[in-house]
């Protein structure tokens, strides 16, 4: 064989096509299920040339003169600290003692079972809101008919709203393309199960219209053969895979303004009683899609930035493919941010979370970082994360001269390598 090498080139992954043809596309099928994908970066990647995440770039910078320091201050009668910062934040119509919210996740194994349960309990516990991600009824049922519940989103609905503290949190689920043909949102709206949090005004629905890892594109489920024979067409499928799996794809919906709009106006007139959320993808036009949605009247608006994770997709998207959420920032910045932005991506300590309150958002999304924590520990886990969190998110507010997540803005944070995200430059 000819010496064909030559420095810096992927020769690896070009022999590897070579070998596997369609399936050298998507990461081993033997990692469905229990590996979560994106979240990553690097040169050359979505972050560029330079390799670093412009968000993770930025400083928070408090200034030397502190009015609203002062103000708490003659409020309280003593000198503040970072212990009267008051985290309690309204996201999306519910209520949170934090600004911080659990992001969608599906019906992988890895956001399912057991560990799906013991996540649920722990953000109910917490009076977190949390989001049921798409997929979870399509592949393992709502929980009726002899269905395993402990799998099926009833199982997380109970599992959550069984620990949930009166007047905080509530659960939204999403629903997408392939949800819509089960009829998600009609299952939950009419089942007894979810009427308490429906009457107290702590359910929502989330429209689905792409996600951070893989924008463009549907949800992507890996199957044995028996498995995909037992659909027959009712999916798209398709036998690139190797080792006897089988790519089943649903189709990711076709959004207009127009289409977007309306689909809101059918969610407030079918679904009185429930919040309406709307979940975009880091598309390079996430402004105005935003500004649809909240003009249509949704409760909250989700942008998933390019680090987000998700359970299965061609290695091109996560590496290549979306805004990282810190340019998703700045152009909803300079737009002008719905009024409830939440936002999702990396999101695992208080410095990023600050950063990304100052620059509009309401509230954070914990995807990974949330499943680490529960895997870790199954009872308390999660409740440890978000007290270190919380901690962090105080002091570091409290540094600003600040006590409450809305007083952030754009002043409170800088860097030389994306200025053009905060004001002034």
């Amino acid at each position: 064989m000819s010496d064909l090498s030559a420095p810096g080139f992927p020769e690896e992954q070009v022999r590897r096509r070579a070998r596997a043809g369609a399936a050298a596309a998507f990461p081993p099928p033997d990692a469905y299920g229990t590996v979560l994908f994106g979240a990553g970066g690097g040169a050359g990647g979505r972050y560029g040339a330079g390799g670093r995440d412009p968000l993770d770039a930025l400083r928070i910078v408090p200034p030397v003169f502190m009015p609203q320091r002062l103000a708490r201050l003659i409020d309280l009668g003593r000198e503040p600290d970072y212990r009267d910062v008051e985290l309690t934040t309204p996201i999306g119509g519910f209520v949170s003692p934090l600004p911080v919210y659990v992001s969608a996740l599906g019906s992988t194994r890895a956001a399912g079972g057991d560990l799906g349960l013991a996540l649920a309990r722990q953000a109910g516990a917490l009076g977190l809101p949390l989001v049921i991600g798409e997929n979870v009824v399509p592949v393992d049922g709502y929980g009726r008919l002899g269905e395993a519940v402990d799998r099926a989103l009833l199982g997380r609905l109970r599992a959550y709203a069984g620990e949930l503290p009166e007047g905080r949190g509530g659960i939204a689920v999403q629903q997408s393309t392939e949800d819509a043909d089960a009829e998600v949102w009609n299952l939950v709206y009419s089942d007894p199960a979810a009427l308490p949090l429906l009457e107290s005004g702590r359910l929502a629905f989330e429209l689905k219209t792409g996600q951070g890892a893989k924008p463009g594109l549907g949800g992507m489920t890996v199957l044995d053969a028996a498995s995909a024979a037992r659909l027959g067409d009712r999916y798209g499928l398709d036998d690139v895979l190797d080792g006897g799996r089988v790519l089943r794809s649903s189709t990711p919906g076709t959004f207009t303004a127009e289409i977007l709009r309306q689909q809101i106006r059918l969610m407030r007139n079918n679904f009185p009683r429930a919040r309406v959320w709307v979940k975009l993808h880091p598309g390079r036009d996430v402004a105005e899609a935003a500004r649809v949605a909240a003009g249509a009247g949704a409760d909250a608006v989700t942008v998933d930035g390019a680090e987000g994770g998700t359970g299965w997709a061609p290695d091109a998207f996560p590496a290549e493919v979306g805004l990282p959420l810190a340019e998703c920032l700045r152009r909803l910045a300079a737009a002008g941010p719905p009024p409830c932005l939440l936002v999702s991506g990396r999101m695992w300590e208080g410095g990023r979370a600050v950063k990304s309150l100052a620059l509009g958002a309401r509230a954070v999304g914990l995807g990974r970082a949330a499943l680490l924590a529960a895997a870790e520990d199954p009872e308390a886990g999660l409740t440890r994360f978000a007290e270190c969190l919380a901690l962090e998110l105080r002091m570091l507010i409290s540094a600003l001269g600040k006590y409450a997540p809305a007083a952030l803005d754009r002043d409170d944070v800088w860097s030389p390598e994306f200025s053009g995200i905060t004001a002034g430059g």
